[in-house]
């Protein structure tokens, strides 16, 4: 018999089917058997009178057990619906059970809620519950949401190498991995500069991929390898052309995600520079920040809630970072020296984004190149996408595990990510 799956059985009743699944949990009464089945659809509540021979089967049952069910769909009694569940109103009558696998005794049940080591020591059993899975269902919402976006824009998407030659942003926080020829290599800490040789290329382009970076962090917001939203693209007149692409993409975001998260994203997203933000922090707080050359995760989060109760906004970009703070290809304000038409966008406290306009013209990048302490020779390759032209050009590079976490107001970003490396794990605690 063909497999019918859970969220087809309200469409069924009366009928004999075959579904597959996982028994979430067993239930006796007297002679009579529950249990709940499970597959990728749904949750449907069967039964099991002792007359039929699935009985003995279905006595013997426990949580997670794998098994094939043949039964009819009945209406379940008015009194007994379960209005929280789509197929709360039908249960199987079970008349035949095939067991697929067994599982051994589970250590705990699985909808308990558990501290996160615990979580994450047991995270190929915890991925099974409905919190994780109503996580990264909304991660999958994200991903798929970004790039029909950026798809209608006329963006490309293309693939970055995870093994680089260089750092882009010429820091030390790298991962070093041994290559041929007594070289090393390194794993890819952004594809900022493949991006924007992509935009010579091909104008407008975007990536969805993983990027490491090599800090001893032990944060709420911060993990050692996650992956990243990116997007570059050409012919454009600054900063804000970036910024207002940012915008509609995140407003295709909230819509995605609206059944789970309501964000509240304006017509325009406020916008301010980062020493009339610290200006801002400093009086309304009495801290004295005013001479800091960026924002210390308090600075965000209060920027963030003045956001809210002002604009009405859970986002709110913050721009021109001193050129001392940003990467060697950010473009510096002409009309204010000093500082880059760059911009971090906050969401809830945090920042998700980092992005801007990049240099373009290849003189002025050999040269602030060399300014940041770094070698030519190094970037050799990247440089030749300005030495025979490109367009003015910006981007932004965001975190989709950061995204997550505070689109559903997750208190750790480890609870946002399938698998999380960090500096005490690597699966399994590296105490171990």
């Amino acid at each position: 018999m063909e497999r019918t799956y859970i969220k087809e059985l309200n469409d069924l009743v009366g009928s004999e089917v075959s579904v597959s699944g996982s028994v979430s949990v067993r239930r006796d009464h007297g002679k009579l058997i529950f249990f709940d089945l499970r597959d990728r659809t749904g949750f449907v509540q069967a039964v099991v009178t002792p007359k039929v021979s699935a009985h003995t089967t279905a006595s013997m049952m426990r949580p997670e057990w794998v098994v094939e069910v043949v039964g009819t769909v009945n209406a379940r009694p008015e009194n007994m619906i379960n209005k929280e569940q789509p197929q709360g109103s039908v249960e199987l009558k079970v008349e035949s059970i095939k067991v697929l696998n067994k599982a051994q005794e589970l250590p705990f049940e699985i909808d308990t809620e558990l501290n996160l080591d615990t979580y994450l020591d047991y995270m190929p059993l915890s991925l099974r519950s409905k919190e994780a899975q109503r996580v990264f269902k909304t991660q999958a919402k994200i991903t798929k949401a970004y790039r029909e976006i950026l798809n209608e824009k006329g963006f490309t998407e293309f693939q970055t190498p995870k093994l680089v030659g260089g750092d882009a942003e010429g820091g030390a926080n790298v991962f070093k991995v041994e290559y041929f020829h007594d070289h090393n290599a390194y794993l890819a800490t952004s594809p900022q500069l493949y991006k924007q040789i992509m935009v010579g290329a091909l104008e407008r382009v975007f990536s969805v991929g993983t990027v490491f970076r090599a800090e001893k962090h032990s944060t709420t917001r911060h993990t050692n390898e996650y992956t990243s939203l990116d997007a570059e693209f050409g012919f454009i007149e600054d900063h804000k052309d970036v910024m207002s692409v940012l915008s509609d993409v995140m407003r295709h975001i909230a819509i995605a995600v609206e059944d789970v998260s309501e964000l509240k994203i304006p017509k325009e997203i406020p916008t301010i520079k980062l020493r009339e933000a610290l200006k801002l922090i400093s009086k309304e707080t009495g801290e004295d920040c005013v001479d800091e050359p960026d924002l210390e995760p308090a600075h965000e989060r209060w920027l963030s809630e003045y956001a809210l109760s002002k604009f009405d906004s859970d986002f709110i970009f913050i721009t021109h970072y001193p050129v001392s703070k940003r990467p060697f290809y950010t473009y510096e304000d002409e009309n204010d020296e000093g500082f880059t038409k760059s911009f971090d966008l906050l969401f809830r406290g945090v920042e998700i984004t980092t992005g801007g306009q990049r240099v373009h013209e290849y003189d002025t990048l050999v040269r602030k190149l060399k300014e940041k302490g770094l070698k030519e020779e190094d970037f050799s390759f990247y440089l030749q996408t300005f030495k025979y032209g490109i367009a003015p050009h910006g981007g932004w590079g965001m975190g989709l595990e950061r995204l997550t976490q505070k689109v559903l107001n997750l208190d750790n970003i480890k609870e946002a990510t399938l698998f999380p490396r960090e500096i005490n794990r690597i699966d399994t605690l590296l105490s171990e």
